[in-house]
């Protein structure tokens, strides 16, 4: 470097000191490098240093799997690849943001235990769900949407129903067309087949928990009080039947908005979302550029696969793997994606 230039330079390095910014030596292997970087403009922003505190903290403490038992269960799904696991890890990451976000959009509700959870809690302005499924979405209609002698009579049907094979049987095979008979249906049906699978093809629940078969897998007074509570913040809560990524675009420019995006698995080869979502085709690489480009916060949560940290890379998103427990009661890691 010529003096010229190292004159230039240590002239900048004092205008940035005047406005508080060192310069500080950090040593950092080469597989980290691109998420380093990635940060590097948050770190000039004085406004970023409570969230990267966070992060740091997090990145200390977060070595056991949350104990979903001790999470509040709100969803009356059972639901595959449900997030209750990641509820606390949402939950903080929203209370040390500077603002409180004017809309917590979910764009894939699927059990929204995540969206549900920030409307209970306050922890956002006001909840946008959005699901594409239609029996999913009739559930959600019915209890958000529905009017107060619709939902009373749905919970009766709950609390009514006698489960036996021949009645769930019944209930699966009668094809609905009006939103509450659908969502008693959605109900049995997830409550009733393997593991909350929704998708064509899956089985009824067998031997079931204690050896109780179907039975074990029916709460008719635990279901009721979940409506009744979700019933109660209809007022936080917009729901809207849609695709995914017209939700999104809907608050794309709110700076505020935060955005919670939870697609089917089906990045990497994998082949979970196939298996249990009716409607797992999407374009994953579309949908990160899209996230990118939002001017609001975004958290996504994916399976942690090579190619779904080179689409983090790519669109310039914060990578952090999360340990959580699979069906199977084994620790695994999934990935948080973020933009702050």
């Amino acid at each position: 470097m010529d003096a010229t230039a190292l004159q230039r330079q240590n002239r900048r390095i004092e205008r940035l000191k005047a406005q508080g910014v060192t310069r500080s030596t950090v040593l950092v292997h080469q597989e980290c490098k691109p998420a380093l970087e990635s940060l590097r403009l948050h770190f000039l922003d004085p406004m970023k240093a409570d969230a990267l505190a966070a992060m740091a903290r997090h990145l200390q403490d977060k070595k056991t799997p949350t104990n979903v038992a001790q999470v509040r269960q709100l969803s009356p799904f059972r639901y595959p690849g449900g997030k209750t696991w990641l509820v606390p890890e949402v939950r903080k990451y929203l209370m040390v943001a500077k603002r409180k976000p004017s809309v917590f959009v979910e764009p894939f509700a699927g059990g929204a235990m995540a969206g549900l959870t920030a409307a209970l809690e306050g922890l956002a302005e006001h909840v946008f769900l959005c699901e594409l499924d239609d029996d999913v979405a009739a559930v959600w209609a019915a209890i958000f949407n529905g009017t107060d002698a619709d939902v009373r009579r749905l919970s009766k049907r709950i609390l009514d129903f006698e489960v036996t094979l021949e009645n769930v049987r019944e209930v699966l095979s009668v094809a609905t067309t009006d939103t509450m008979s659908r969502a008693f249906r959605t109900i049995v049906k997830n409550r009733m087949q393997r593991g909350g699978i929704m998708a064509a093809g899956a089985g009824l629940v067998k031997a079931g928990e204690a050896g109780r078969g179907l039975k074990s897998r029916w709460y008719p007074a635990t279901l009721v009080t979940r409506i009744k509570v979700l019933r109660a913040l209809r007022e936080r809560i917009t729901f809207e039947q849609g695709d995914g990524f017209l939700a999104v675009r809907k608050f794309a420019n709110d700076y505020n908005a935060f955005f919670f995006v939870d697609p089917p698995y089906t990045a990497g080869g994998k082949k979970a979302g196939k298996r249990l979502y009716t409607h797992n085709e999407i374009d994953h690489e579309e949908l990160f550029a899209l996230m990118a480009a939002v001017s609001g916060s975004v958290m996504l949560t994916y399976d942690d696969a090579p190619e779904v940290r080179r689409m983090a890379e790519r669109h310039g998103f914060r990578v952090e793997p999360v340990p959580m427990k699979n069906t199977h009661h084994e620790i695994i890691r999934e990935l948080l994606i973020l933009k702050p």
